[in-house]
């Protein structure tokens, strides 16, 4: 018994601490390509959507990377059991 225990315990263990990612482009810009990236998070609990901010992802990920000229924007989604991660990552200049 204390076996199936141990072991019931380790697996969830493992379920708790594995994540998995999706990284896809959102848009890219005739802009060349910059030296500079900004990022922008938001995390969401038990599937309800993020809380609203007052800006875009887009645009707050531009002001954290102090980028006026952007090149790409690309989208990265985590999902951990039971939060999701939403990164908003964009390059320029």
């Amino acid at each position: 018994m204390k076996i199936r225990i141990m072991i019931l315990t380790a697996l969830a263990c493992v379920l708790f601490f594995t994540a998995c990612s999706m990284n896809h482009p959102v848009c890219a810009t005739s802009n060349p390509l910059g030296t500079k990236t900004g990022t922008f998070t938001q995390t969401s609990f038990l599937g309800f959507p993020p809380s609203l901010s007052k800006e875009a992802a887009t645009v707050a990920a531009a002001k954290n990377g102090g980028i006026t000229r952007i090149s790409t924007v690309d989208y990265n989604m985590t999902w951990k059991i039971i939060m999701f991660e939403y990164t908003t990552i964009v390059t320029g200049e």
